[in-house]
């Protein structure tokens, strides 16, 4: 699948995403990296990679009910498309063959 790696960002944020399933938003996508990969990344990062793998197609989006909880406001809610999910496996697949090529003695 030529073109279709990610940036290891792009590759975290399209994983938490799925991992998130029906509730990938936002602030949900920060909290997931933050608790799960001890990084901090702004939110706007977090929004222009979002935006960024809608626009390759890997992601697709929608808007959710407004809360009171939120003010009204509703959540941009993401999810991976097939060719979001096919780049994911693709990718691990390549992460896979690596690893399994390496040397047991080149870790000893």
């Amino acid at each position: 699948m030529k073109g279709s790696n990610l940036g290891e960002l792009e590759e975290l944020v399209l994983l938490v995403v799925a991992a998130l399933y029906e509730e990938a938003y936002g602030i949900a996508v920060q909290d997931k990296i933050k608790r799960d990969c001890d990084r901090n990344i702004a939110i706007s990062t977090v929004h222009k990679v979002l935006q960024r793998l809608r626009e390759k197609g890997y992601l697709e989006s929608h808007y959710g009910g407004a809360t009171a909880q939120r003010g009204g406001r509703r959540k941009h809610l993401f999810q991976v498309t097939r060719s979001g999910q096919k780049v994911l496996s693709v990718m691990r697949d390549q992460r896979n063959r690596l690893w399994d090529s390496i040397p047991k003695i080149a870790f000893e």
